[in-house]
C-alpha cells in the first residue's frame, strides 16, 4: 500500500534514498558525488523548460509549459534533498539550521525592519 502523499518530506526522501542505494551497486562516494551532479543536470532541465515556455528557441518554440517548468524546479528540491540525505543522516536538521541562516541574515537582518505604521 503507497503512504499518503502527505507524510512529512524528510521520511519520503530517507525511504526514496533507501531504494535508489538497494538498487545501486556502486560505492557510497560515488553514490554521493553522482548524486550531486545530478542536481546540475535536473537544474539544466528547469533551464530548458523556461526556455521552452518563453518560446525563447526558434528551431522549438513553445515548447514548454511553466507547468512542465514547475515540475523541473520540483526535480531539482527532490535530486538536492536526496544528495543532501546521502550527505549526512542528519539531513533535516543540516537543512533547518542553514535555512534558519539565510532567513537570519535576509528576513531579520539590517534593512528588512518592518515600517512603522
Amino acid at each position: 500500500m503507497r503512504r499518503a502523499v502527505t507524510e512529512l518530506p524528510w521520511e519520503t526522501v530517507r525511504r526514496l534514498t533507501d531504494r535508489l542505494d538497494d538498487l545501486s551497486a556502486l560505492p557510497v562516494d560515488q553514490r554521493r558525488i553522482l548524486q550531486i551532479l545530478k542536481i546540475a543536470e535536473e537544474a539544466g532541465e528547469t533551464a530548458q523548460a523556461v526556455i521552452g515556455a518563453m518560446g525563447a528557441n526558434p528551431r522549438k518554440g513553445f515548447s514548454h509549459t511553466w507547468d512542465n517548468v514547475q515540475a523541473e524546479v520540483c526535480d531539482v528540491i527532490v535530486t538536492a534533498m536526496v544528495a543532501l540525505h546521502r550527505l549526512t543522516p542528519e539531513a533535516p536538521q543540516v537543512f533547518a539550521r542553514h535555512l534558519a541562516g539565510v532567513a537570519e541574515r535576509h528576513l531579520d537582518g539590517p534593512g528588512t525592519a518592518t515600517p512603522a505604521p
